[in-house]
């Protein structure tokens, strides 16, 4: 008898069967290829529901563990688990981790050479590739759209969902078009997550995806360890100051410009904080060295612009500060999340002075350029790369901001935030992170190639020491270091790239150097800009809604009453009845201030006696008024008694 003609009592045991042994074997995957014991709540349960091919919400917060929610799944099922992800360095990143976990992984991106991609595509539609990140932009390319219907897609996973959602603080026009390629690949579901969506952007996220019989999973944005602080400081850095000397340990420090990164590290160096500093402007190693310094505890803090924490998973971060008022709520509070991850006290921080609001939206204005200014600086960087109307598809070159507005007169931030337009239009794709390695593939065949070395005895030792030292060129692009090859060659790195440039040019490699400049895409031919119109939700929908978004965060910044978790939570839509009793509104309180402060004090003199000064760093950044207040009552109440050498210790010890 066949399973259909079975009563539905043992239909329904037999599903219940299917959905115990498939949560074994997720939780094998999870065991083999994470080393973890079992799945954190509700991890399991989306991977069920992916599992049985429906359409998945996940609304998890900053630290929630979301990858592994489509990646395990990508794992069980049969073909290949495509990512969608709006940043490059986020996809390599999560890409080498796969890798190094031994599962087959890789992006497709567009400074990838057509070689290259046609290795890859190879590789996908032959099943040895399990999960394969493309960035938005990718998937309306003819050539992608030709491979991706002879691929086996089992899964369709959408990263950082909130950019379909015009309401969304990030929004990625190109974000819209994911769905149209449910229709090459009808079976997939799609799971799609997120840690930053208002009830607004949810419900876009699923209309704009073609939802259908879906599932949203949702866990509370409440982070019962994390001290939502707004602190009005005229003094900003001798307040940051204190609070790293208070709080201790690993922190992260947001301000708006590069030039701050450097003197407020450059502060805290000083006054005996150790400190590096990142961002944008950095090349990729400068950058990859202070973030590997602050990842492994050399340096406390790390002072950086909002370029600094995608991807980033350093579960020990104590506090994270803000010198300067972010521009919307979604991105404070994804942010902010990066502290105390390991579910221990943390702490985040605003500091403002009263002339950060007004900055605040004079830097929006600056935004949101005139729409002929755009056009006139799209027309600048077209005649500066001496590109000819209708010419310039998929064509990039070294991109230096500097020159360009140097050449044209143009105002840094105003061209930089008409770019950004440009790019949601589809007409240039910015640089996010350039190649810090160079790759190498053999073109030529195992006996071509024997026959070339006997014929160029020149190049004899290069070509098998790279054949012996890297596996995989004849059928990859493999990542190679010239130092290495040069440090066994007895020769100078240079002397390695000119033999490697010209056994290029012979054909019988192709030799992609790393790149140490950024690179601009031109993802459309130039058009002439008294054509260039921008299109309503690209321009004014936006703008309106990050008009509201702005005011939202002005409001959390200067209400006086409330509770600041109660506030965050309930902007994403999240109710909830109990203030923390920890930010400092709620310290502020007078009843909630002495009754959270007089438990913290006591269970910390319960551990051991301290001194007022250790107290006060013990208890961390906050209303020192209060605290000092609450310590004296306690003092006079005799709860509390100070010994001779002024330490504070608990009546009953």
């Amino acid at each position: 008898m066949t399973i259909g003609n079975r009563s539905p009592i043992f239909n329904c045991q037999f599903s219940i069967l299917i959905q115990a042994a498939t949560t074994k074997n997720a939780h094998d995957i999870l065991k083999r290829y994470w080393g973890y014991e079992d799945f954190r709540y509700p991890q399991a349960e989306i991977i069920n529901s992916v599992l049985q091919g429906t359409d998945t919400l996940v609304l998890l917060p900053t630290g929630g563990g979301k990858s592994i929610c489509y990646q395990i799944p990508a794992l069980l099922m049969e073909g290949l688990c495509l990512v969608v992800s709006p940043l490059i360095a986020l996809m390599k990143d999560q890409v080498g981790q796969l890798n190094k976990r031994g599962i087959k992984a890789a992006c497709l991106y567009a400074e990838m050479s057509g070689n290259e991609q046609e290795i890859l595509f190879n590789k996908c539609i032959n099943g040895k590739i399990k999960l394969l990140y493309v960035s938005p932009e990718r998937l309306q390319k003819r050539v992608f759209i030709e491979h991706l219907r002879q691929m086996k897609v089992s899964l369709i996973a959408v990263d950082e969902a909130h950019c379909i959602s015009q309401w969304g603080h990030d929004f990625r026009p190109d974000y819209l078009k994911i769905a149209t390629i449910r229709s090459y690949h009808p079976q997939a579901p799609i799971i799609a997550l997120t840690a930053t969506a208002t009830p607004p952007v949810v419900e876009d996220i699923q209309r704009n995806l073609l939802f259908n019989h879906s599932r949203k999973f949702q866990n509370s944005f409440s982070r019962d360890n994390l001290s939502y602080l707004v602190l009005r400081e005229e003094d900003k850095q001798g307040r940051l100051l204190r609070i790293c000397q208070k709080v201790g340990g690993s922190g992260i420090v947001y301000v708006r410009s590069r030039r701050r990164t450097t003197e407020i590290a450059s502060y805290l160096i000083r006054n005996g904080i150790s400190a590096a500093y990142y961002h944008a402007g950095l090349d990729i190693k400068e950058r990859d060295i202070a973030q590997q310094r602050w990842m492994q505890g050399d340096v406390a803090v790390m002072v950086a612009t909002n370029a600094f924490g995608m991807g980033i998973d350093k579960p020990d971060v104590r506090f994270v500060v803000h010198t300067d008022i972010p521009t919307s709520i979604e991105a404070y509070f994804q942010e902010a999340g990066r502290a105390g991850r390991d579910g221990e006290r943390a702490y985040a921080a605003i500091l403002y002075e009263t002339r950060d609001i007004e900055n605040l939206q004079e830097f929006f204005d600056l935004s949101f350029p005139p729409q002929k200014q755009i056009a006139n600086i799209y027309q600048a960087i077209c005649n500066f790369y001496r590109l000819p109307i209708g010419a310039g598809e998929d064509c990039q070159f070294d991109f230096d901001l500097e020159a360009i507005c140097d050449a044209y007169k143009l105002n840094a931030l105003e061209f930089y935030n008409a770019t950004r337009f440009l790019e949601r239009e589809g007409l240039i794709l910015l640089p996010q992170q350039t190649e810090a390695i160079s790759k190498l593939h053999v073109k030529i065949g195992r006996d071509a190639l024997f026959q070339f070395q006997l014929d160029n005895p020149r190049y004899n030792d290069l070509l098998t020491l790279l054949l012996r030292s890297f596996g995989g060129l004849h059928t990859d692009y493999v990542p190679i270091s010239e130092h290495k090859l040069a440090k066994v060659l007895l020769l100078s790195e240079e002397q390695v790239r000119n033999r490697l440039l010209h056994l290029h040019e012979l054909k019988v490699i192709d030799y992609k150097p790393k790149k140490l400049q950024p690179q601009i895409i031109f993802t459309s031919p130039r058009i002439d800009s008294k054509d260039l119109i921008l299109t309503e939700s690209n321009y004014h929908t936006l703008k309106e809604h990050a008009q509201e978004r702005l005011n939202a965060m002005k409001r959390y910044i200067t209400t006086e009453q409330g509770c600041r978790s109660q506030a965050l939570l309930e902007y994403f839509g999240e109710a909830t009845s109990q203030p923390c009793g920890r930010c400092d509104l709620c310290l502020s309180h007078p009843k909630i201030s002495a009754d959270s402060i007089s438990q913290h004090i006591i269970a910390i003199l319960s551990q051991q006696p301290l001194r007022a000064d250790e107290l006060l760093t013990a208890i961390g950044p906050g209303n020192e008024v209060a605290i000092r207040q609450v310590l004296r009552q306690l003092i006079d109440e005799k709860k509390i008694y100070i010994n001779r050498d002024l330490q504070l210790f608990l009546r009953d010890k």
